[in-house]
C-alpha cells in the first residue's frame, strides 16, 4: 500500500505568508525594500522553510521508495 507524501502544513503557511509580504514590501522601480532590515529578516526565515519543506519532501519521497 502506498503512502502519500505530505507536506508540512505549517511550514508550508509560514512561507507563503513571507512571501506574499516580501512581495509587498518590494518596490520594483528602485529594486529596494522598505524596511530592510526586516524585509531582510523575512527573507532569511522564508529561504529556511522553504529549505525544511524540501528537505523533509525528499525524505519522505527517499522513505516510502
Amino acid at each position: 500500500m502506498e503512502s502519500k507524501k505530505e507536506l508540512n502544513f505549517g511550514l508550508v503557511i509560514i512561507a507563503f505568508i513571507l512571501g506574499i509580504a516580501l512581495f509587498k514590501h518590494f518596490d520594483f522601480n528602485n529594486f529596494s525594500f522598505r524596511k530592510p532590515v526586516l524585509d531582510i529578516l523575512y527573507l532569511i526565515v522564508f529561504a529556511i522553510s522553504i529549505y525544511l519543506i524540501i528537505k523533509d519532501y525528499k525524505k519522505s519521497k527517499v522513505k516510502n521508495d
